[in-house]
């Protein structure tokens, strides 16, 4: 999942050819009108980013466009007919790889191959507008498609997937089920840290050449739900901060800090290694209260569905020492748990 501030001078560049190029192909595609018209439209209407969209009563074909998408069909226990690429662990992240198995690929979330989208016939699309806003008129010629507003946006995509297709009791009865378990750490850690909860807490993702700070976003809106705090140097800083010197470990200081780092890259981790063994880096609160803990970026910020959500919280309460409820929709790296 792409940072949102690297996206928005990519959106601007070569757009003339790129809408010749939309124009072509919706040229194309419009032949395969009477296919997604065959979708009944005598369904509800939805309200979403695109407006208030009629869709069918029960689709049955659903493609999904984005990660939190994905994340979220599978806990609605929907098996996409298309889905895309996942960020990191290709070609899908393992957790969702055994409810997947078979599914279509159509592409990259920030480049879906829509011609592969129209031949699988869809009778719902869910998009989001942050990513698809230029293809929209494009995914409303193969089928009925809404939008969220966020890739991140966990309830959200949720909700919005859960009344396009009526499953909308699934959706309450998940998010109860969420309600309850973040009630639940909030209590516990509460009693556990007294006096010293509540706690800041830094979000870094290390690249091979900085690092970034994350300050909203996927992990952030979780911790702030939960009742950590931000440090006080990325309030009102946007998505964050992007860390291109050691001089700026400091920026970073909090009470605990959790390492987002992608498997299987040998910069990233030289880069880690650099910035750990920096005498700047030995000073920050978390380091010397030995409270840095390195956390799966895919269950962090890359799933963005209520799956990876509760993964996310299964790991904070692991890394506080506190045992978890039961949820009855989870995730890990063996697939989706007890959905």
């Amino acid at each position: 999942m792409p940072d949102t501030a690297c996206h928005s001078n990519h959106a601007k560049a070569g757009a003339g050819p790129l809408f010749r190029w939309l124009a072509a192909l919706l040229a194309l595609l419009l032949p395969l009108g009477p296919v997604a018209a065959d979708a009944p439209h005598d369904g509800n209407s939805v309200v979403n980013a695109f407006g208030d969209t009629p869709v069918p009563d029960s689709p049955q074909r659903v493609v999904t466009l984005y990660q939190g998408a994905t994340d979220s069909a599978v806990a609605l226990g929907i098996t996409p007919v298309g889905v895309v690429d996942s960020w990191l662990e290709p070609p899908m992240y393992r957790y969702l790889r055994e409810a997947l198995d078979g599914v279509e690929h159509v592409g990259l979330e920030t480049q879906p191959n829509l011609e592969k989208i129209a031949w699988l016939a869809p009778d719902l699309i869910m998009a989001t507008r942050f990513r698809h806003q230029r293809v929209r008129p494009l995914l409303e010629a193969m089928a009925p498609t809404v939008a969220s507003d966020s890739v991140f946006a966990f309830k959200a995509s949720l909700r919005l997937l859960a009344e396009a297709t009526g499953r909308e009791a699934r959706a309450r009865s998940l998010l109860h089920d969420w309600d309850e378990r973040v009630a639940d750490f909030r209590r516990r850690i509460e009693d556990t840290l007294g006096d010293a909860w509540p706690q800041r807490a830094a979000v870094v993702r290390f690249k091979s050449d900085h690092l970034r700070i994350y300050s909203t976003g996927f992990a952030g809106s979780i911790l702030d739900e939960l009742g950590f705090e931000q440090p006080r140097s990325v309030q009102d800083q946007g998505w964050g901060m992007k860390l291109t010197s050691e001089e700026n470990i400091p920026v970073i200081n909090a009470d605990v800090i959790f390492v987002l780092l992608e498997p299987d890259d040998p910069a990233i981790a030289r880069n880690y290694r650099h910035w750990r063994s920096h005498p700047l880096w030995q000073r920050l609160d978390a380091v010397r209260h030995d409270r840095v803990f390195e956390v799966d970026a895919v269950n962090w910020i890359m799933g963005g569905g209520i799956l990876a959500a509760n993964a996310m919280l299964d790991d904070l309460y692991d890394r506080y020492g506190l045992s978890p409820p039961t949820s009855s929709c989870a995730a890990s790296g063996e697939g989706v748990v007890a959905c």
